[in-house]
């Protein structure tokens, strides 16, 4: 892809897996059903094609297998992109991601890299069953010597998963699957944002709301609801869950003087619950109220007719924002 396009995220990542891939011969595809079929999700589509079954393989139902395979292909050279089906699917290869993966450049004293990325779809939002719509993302930003990522545009979609590739470091790539058809402007020609840059998505000043991948979107609907009626939000877009850059979100609190942080994962010992204990520790003098938390309940992932009322959504956002600004 040359020009500049307005495409689904979904395809977003599979041009950004073509210019990898392209670019570099030791870029191979890993993952179940991801070849002749191009995935469930249709991430991989027409890849296996192009670039042969040799670069683009499809596995076996085994995703230790898939990961443990991965990583004695980064340390003969080769540069795995593996997918893992759904989010919940990853578990059986827990062991290896955290006790092999996320160890083995510090366990050689930096002698040997593990240039390994691990996509996941992940998240709510498209009425499936159990272990398909979860959202993991936590206990791998707890894991040293992992990277973790979660692009919320088709833009940084493209460019990021290209930047993971290119990393020396193991990196968990989080997708979020109910924005696989969501469109966006890609350009291939521009310069791409830093891989763990936080970015501002849309400017505020009354309150700061911080999210990530899917959840951005529903913090841009609350934004633009609380607008309407006299409150202005500040959207931050993490894109980047470890390490976080804290910078332009304690400029934003320092800002604001509030702030909402939301996410789709249960808020107990999370991602959010992080966020919340630095910003009170580095940006306290500025807080002109607590910081509040915003997410899925303390219970397993509901059924699929019930989700939506597990999921946050732009009420349950804006009800923290009336909170935060009565203070």
């Amino acid at each position: 892809m040359s020009e500049r396009q307005t495409l689904p995220l979904a395809r977003a990542i599979n041009e950004g897996l073509r210019a990898a891939m392209a670019a570099d011969d030791r870029v191979i595809l890993m993952g179940e059903d991801i070849g002749p079929l191009g995935g469930v999700f249709r991430v991989t589509d027409k890849l296996q094609a192009e670039f042969g079954s040799a670069r683009v393989l499809d596995t076996p139902l085994a995703e230790a297998g898939i990961v443990g395979s991965a990583i004695g292909l980064a340390m003969r050279g080769y540069r795995p992109v593996i997918e893992i089906q759904f989010d919940g699917f990853i578990f059986p290869a827990f062991n290896q991601i955290v006790t092999q993966l996320a160890k083995l450049t510090n366990r050689h004293d930096g002698t040997i890299s593990m240039p390994v990325v691990i996509r996941v779809p992940y998240g709510g939002h498209i009425g499936a069953v159990e272990h398909h719509q979860e959202s993991p993302d936590a206990y791998f930003a707890h894991t040293p010597g992992l990277r973790v990522v979660a692009p919320s545009t088709p833009n940084d979609a493209y460019w990021m998963i290209q930047q993971a590739i290119q990393s020396n470091d193991p990196v968990l790539f989080f997708e979020p699957k109910a924005k696989y058809w969501q469109k966006g402007e890609v350009d291939p020609s521009a310069a791409a944002s830093p891989l763990h840059q936080t970015r501002v998505a849309r400017p505020g000043t009354d309150v700061t709301v911080v999210g990530h991948g899917a959840m951005v979107t529903t913090l841009l609907q609350a934004a633009e609801i609380a607008g309407t009626e006299g409150t202005s939000i500040e959207v931050v877009d993490l894109r980047s869950l470890s390490p976080i850059d804290y910078e332009p979100l304690l400029a934003s609190v320092r800002k604001t003087g509030r702030l909402v942080v939301a996410q789709e994962a249960q808020g107990g010992v999370s991602l959010g619950s992080e966020i919340a204990a630095y910003v009170a520790e580095h940006a306290f003098y500025s807080l002109q109220a607590p910081v509040l938390r915003v997410a899925g309940y303390d219970v397993p992932f509901p059924p699929a007719r019930v989700e939506g009322l597990y999921l946050p959504d732009a009420d349950r956002v804006l009800e923290a924002v009336d909170r935060t600004m009565h203070y």
